[in-house]
């Protein structure tokens, strides 16, 4: 039996899996795009101080990675080594999420220490919860070809889930709040609370993880991380990681500022019960499920690395273009959108089946499987880079001199529309360099494959 056939995953088991990410971005794409938003024009704290606030609550995030995939390759169970935390984590994420955007009335400074505490124990939580969730796929199955598939579930899953964030956050805050959007926030995740949890349960009872290590002599925390760091492929991917996050979190907290500022978006209704900024973050997501759903296709006849940098840089150059559209040329900017959307779909479950290569890499190379760290590590540099867009949509808006619930200034506008196009594509075209020195081809990687299945028999 080849070794492709003989780890084939099941529809469900791949289901389940997807259903993970899906779990994670209820929260997650929640707050990529509203909680700047959330933060400046609903809590009530300034542009700059949220700006800090996420700068310095991500860094520590990112921080807590590796050491979160160090705990779970190191740990030992009878569910696995990454399933338990998909039970065990899933109540205390769920709530804390909520808590995050419960706004108690406090003073300035008392929603400022409120906001620091609950975001950085909640983001704790999501990497308590999401690195094992991530490194899973390593060890779901051996095979390359099979963890694209899984990969291309996940993101279905994920962009399925910032799908269903996009249709109806605008939309139920409305519902459940009327005017009152601190009131129409708490309930609304409330009940992606709620789901959040179910879906992470789902994703721990459907899954299983198959790759088993063996460990011939202890080995030190010390020495992982030496291999870790002369693992040139997973380098580059770091690299691009950084620069990738840094656009996508300028550019997505800024996208309800750009359209209630610069469009005009008022809130009101202009199909059912979409506004215009809802159906622009509707047909993103549609184009990028979409986009997911290729992946497969194209992996057939093309290398990761090369899909990867065309693909990043076509995104890149519908970014610069947004700049020159016009606020009431609104086709052109939703065709744009979804041109630019699903151009990236794919990218997301490219990089992280990449990632699961270099870990076997590592295994091949370095002879010790660290597949937690591996994960982990690259999580750490994708939120050291949301920490550095994060922050520095904060600190530029108020730089270009923003303020929350006014009539903007010809230069706060512009401020808005430079975070949203031109200063996004510029780091993206940095991520394009970055890829350009990932040395791992997906013939090596086949090779890799054989090997390492021939030393476990």
């Amino acid at each position: 039996m080849s070794t492709s056939s003989q780890h084939n995953l099941r529809f469900t088991e791949k289901l389940g899996y997807g259903l993970g990410d899906t779990a994670s971005n209820f929260f997650w794409q929640t707050f990529t795009i509203f909680l700047l938003y959330y933060y400046t024009d609903v809590f009530g704290i300034s542009a700059a101080a949220v700006g800090t606030l996420l700068l310095v609550s991500r860094l520590w995030d990112a921080i807590n990675d590796p050491a979160m995939g160090i705990i779970a390759d190191r740990t030992e169970s009878r569910y696995g080594k990454f399933r338990p935390y998909l039970l065990w984590v899933a109540v205390p994420y769920g709530v804390m999420g909520y808590f995050v955007f419960a706004g108690p009335e406090l003073s300035d400074m008392g929603k400022l220490v409120y906001a620091y505490v609950t975001y950085t124990l909640m983001m704790m939580l999501y990497t308590a919860i999401n690195v094992p969730y991530s490194a899973l796929m390593g060890v779901m199955t051996p095979n390359s070809q099979q963890r694209t598939v899984l990969s291309s579930f996940r993101f279905v899953g994920a962009f399925g889930g910032g799908l269903l964030i996009s249709m109806l956050v605008r939309p139920l805050v409305k519902y459940f709040g009327a005017e009152d959007e601190a009131t129409g926030f708490q309930v609304t995740m409330a009940i992606f609370a709620v789901a959040s949890i179910v879906l992470f349960w789902v994703t721990f009872a459907t899954t299983k993880e198959r790759v088993k290590v063996v460990e011939t002599e202890r080995i030190s925390l010390s020495r992982d991380l030496k291999f870790l760091f002369q693992n040139r492929p997973w380098i580059v991917l770091c690299f691009a990681a950084i620069f990738t996050l840094t656009s996508i979190a300028l550019r997505s907290a800024v996208t309800v500022h750009f359209f209630k500022y610069y469009v005009g978006d008022d809130g009101d209704a202009i199909f059912w019960f979409f506004d215009l900024t809802t159906i622009f973050l509707t047909s993103a997501s549609l184009a990028l499920i979409v986009g997911v759903a290729c992946t497969s296709l194209l992996t057939r006849y093309f290398d990761k690395k090369t899909l990867m940098i065309a693909l990043s840089a076509g995104n890149a150059l519908c970014s610069f273009a947004f700049f020159f559209v016009p606020p009431d040329q609104l086709a052109l900017m939703m065709c744009l959108n979804v041109l630019g959307s699903l151009i990236a779909g794919p990218t997301a479950p490219l990089v992280w089946a990449m990632y699961a290569d270099v870990a076997d890499y590592g295994t091949w190379k370095f002879g010790r499987r660290t597949t937690g760290l591996v994960f982990s590590a690259s999580m750490f540099a994708q939120k050291f880079g949301l920490a550095i867009g994060a922050g520095l949509s904060g600190w530029l808006l108020a730089l270009f001199g923003y303020v929350a619930n006014m009539e903007q200034t010809d230069t706060s506008l512009m401020g808005i529309r430079l975070l949203f196009t031109v200063f996004p594509a510029t780091i993206a075209v940095l991520n394009v360099v970055a890829l350009c020195f990932y040395n791992l081809s997906d013939g090596q990687v086949r090779d890799i494959e054989r090997a390492l299945a021939s030393n476990a028999h």
